[in-house]
């Protein structure tokens, strides 16, 4: 079942068409896949998708609900939570402090604990709250084994932990949907297997993924369903062995000889 689709979604910069009436579907329970060659239009589609920047013209649905233009706190709290494809941690807070800082957006869903009140709470109360998510990121890290890394500073992290830090504060949100803006970017082997395997954690936890990645290996292994774009259009959808064999993919990416 659909539980994100966008309907003739086009971004334009100028005269630049960077997504052209694209009709983009996200399976709910699914490990969704974007690829497509550099510049064709993937980053884009997941900003209009996660509300950092607003499409031309067409729509954006998510659980039935049309969410296009919404800013992206909002879009956060209706369920849906990206990475980047540069690592954006607060470096000089420990690794347990940034995923409490993703636990604040799903704080900020009631309406009763929002900034004011906060404010105006006894010290007391405050403080039970902190150590109620302190304890509720530490078990986000337990699920990336990274529990015992809690007190150190993120910046002091390896490469590709600071990156499943980054996925651990977006998921601390509860999200129904996450997105993955090339997690596997700057990855050994190593860090990318472990990915894989983190990947299949989320899904069974019930979250649905969609993650754009040129790591074709890691795709065609954790992806159920896969998207293909280029020059911003959209030019195949299906399962990874019919993306394999599809004509228009393989000369999207290896280009066709000429006679």
């Amino acid at each position: 079942m659909k539980i994100l689709e966008t309907e003739n979604l086009s971004r334009i910069f100028g005269g630049v068409v960077a997504v052209n009436d694209v009709n983009f579907s996200v399976y709910e329970g699914m490990v969704n896949g974007l690829i497509g060659p550099n510049g064709a239009g993937k980053t884009t589609l997941f900003n209009q998708i996660t509300g950092m920047d607003k499409p031309t013209r067409g729509k954006i649905l998510f659980d039935g609900k049309d969410i296009t233009g919404l800013p992206a706190w909002k879009i956060s709290r209706l369920g849906i939570a990206r990475t980047f494809q540069n690592i954006r941690l607060y470096r000089e807070l420990t690794v347990v402090e940034n995923v409490m800082m993703g636990l604040h957006f799903k704080v900020g869903k009631d309406p009763f604990k929002g900034r004011f009140t906060q404010a105006v709470k006894s010290y007391f109360s405050a403080s039970k709250e902190n150590k109620e998510l302190y304890m509720k990121a530490l078990e986000w890290l337990r699920f990336f084994d990274l529990e015992n890394e809690a007190q150190e500073f993120a910046r002091n992290l390896p490469y590709g932990r600071q990156r499943e830090l980054e996925i651990a504060r977006a998921l601390a949100a509860e999200p129904k949907v996450l997105f993955l803006d090339e997690p596997a970017a700057g990855m050994n082997p190593a860090e990318t297997e472990h990915l894989m395997n983190i990947v299949d954690k989320i899904k069974k936890h019930g979250i649905t993924v969609v993650l754009i990645e040129h790591d074709m290996k890691l795709v065609m292994n954790i992806c159920d369903n896969i998207t293909v774009l280029s020059f911003g259009q959209k030019i195949a959808e299906g399962s990874p062995e019919e993306i394999k064999k599809n004509p228009m993919v393989i000369e999207a990416y290896l280009g066709r000889e000429e006679d």
